[in-house]
């Protein structure tokens, strides 16, 4: 039997239990002992992820297939720094604040490295650890937030469906739509496919 080939994407991004510890917001707040999360079980979530190169991002193949199957026609970059960010700090504290999209969020990095937590089946963080190469996708509905890691850096690609809407509805948002049909997909989905296994 051979050693099962590691998935490269695991280089760019991982994954992680949140610890309930309330310090700084930038540290990577592993539970001990730490318990990963793979990303077959991030998709289960409904957050896809890939391994891109990050270097040659204006006429990377692969990304502009990506763009075209998905129907990502809009994109921008956005930098988050001290430096380059104006009202950084109070920015941050918005990012770091429990939200949903009616839309996916798609953010590749570029540059630096940056934090994305996220929810599981049973409403606990998940923290989604993405470096320079990685990109992922955030479905509609999901509870999320972002913040920088201890490097203070990250530059990313935003993709888009169109015009772009960023607009944040800060948790409770249950009674959205994207949010019943996230549930739907994703929540209700897992629990009944436990259900089954249980009765199996």
């Amino acid at each position: 039997m051979g050693v099962p080939e590691k998935d490269p994407r695991e280089e760019v991004v991982q994954a992680w239990y949140m610890d309930d510890s309330d310090d700084d917001q930038r540290l990577p707040h592993h539970r001990e002992p730490k318990e990963f999360v793979s990303l077959d079980q991030l998709s289960e979530l409904g957050v896809l992820s890939w391994r891109l190169d990050a270097d040659n991002y204006e006429t990377d193949e692969e990304l502009k297939k990506i763009r075209e199957d998905r129907g990502y026609s809009y994109m921008d970059f956005c930098e988050v720094c001290p430096e380059k960010l104006p009202n950084y700090e109070e920015k941050i504290k918005n990012f770091f604040e429990e939200h949903l999209h009616t839309d996916e969020e798609i953010r590749y990095c570029v540059a630096g490295s940056g934090y994305f937590d996220v929810r599981d089946h049973n409403d606990k963080w998940i923290r989604v650890w993405v470096k320079k190469g990685g990109m992922i996708v955030l479905p509609a509905g999901i509870y999320h937030r972002f913040t920088l890691d201890s490097e203070n850096y990250i530059k990313a690609m935003r993709l888009f469906v169109g015009d772009p809407i960023w607009t944040p509805f800060n948790r409770p948002h249950d009674h959205l739509p994207a949010r019943k049909e996230y549930v739907k997909a994703f929540v209700e989905k897992e629990v009944g496919d436990h259900a089954v296994d249980a009765a199996a």
